[in-house]
């Protein structure tokens, strides 16, 4: 095995909770992350020794699923709202608010566009720094910025205009 696979085999778990968070749904997201293990097993002669291992493999999933919206087989609604479980007491309501807001951020990474979605779930969950975010995309840092504040103002006017505080809890 050489340090390419090694690579891989080590960043499974974190392009996997990219590929769930891109995706909303586990089958779907480990099919993602097969897909793009195999592109780039396919095109590793592209990746240059030197360069960051992840920032690829996050583009190279990232131009997959972008891929996989745009066709029209791979436009399935798959709401990302966590299962909320019977709790009680005032931990309880605690935790049924959080998981209310969540589900409504959700719901707002929702009405961004893809390119949107994912330049959030990159640099707000993944915590991938804006230069490898530019990098990744192959944009400049100023646009990445720009892009990231207009995603953030977006959910932000989602969660104030009440859409999001008016629906139920699934």
């Amino acid at each position: 095995m050489d340090e390419v696979q090694k690579g891989m085999i080590a960043l499974l778990p974190r392009l996997r909770r990219f590929a769930f968070a891109l995706t909303r749904d586990m089958d779907q997201a480990d099919d993602l992350v097969q897909e793009t293990c195999a592109r780039a097993l396919a095109r590793r002669d592209q990746w240059q020794t030197g360069t960051r291992l992840d920032s690829w493999m996050y583009k190279i999933a990232q131009n997959t699923w972008l891929d996989q919206r745009r066709s029209p087989r791979g436009r399935s609604e798959v709401p990302m709202t966590p299962e909320t479980a019977e709790v009680t007491g005032a931990d309880g309501r605690r935790i049924t608010e959080d998981r209310a807001l969540l589900a409504a951020v959700g719901r707002g990474l929702e009405e961004l566009s893809p390119e949107q979605q994912a330049l959030v779930l990159m640099v707000c969950v993944e915590g991938v720094s804006y230069k490898e975010a530019a990098d990744i995309q192959g944009v400049p840092i100023g646009t990445i910025m720009s892009r990231l504040s207009a995603a953030r103002k977006a959910l932000h006017r989602y969660l104030e205009t009440g859409a999001a505080r008016n629906e139920k809890v699934r």
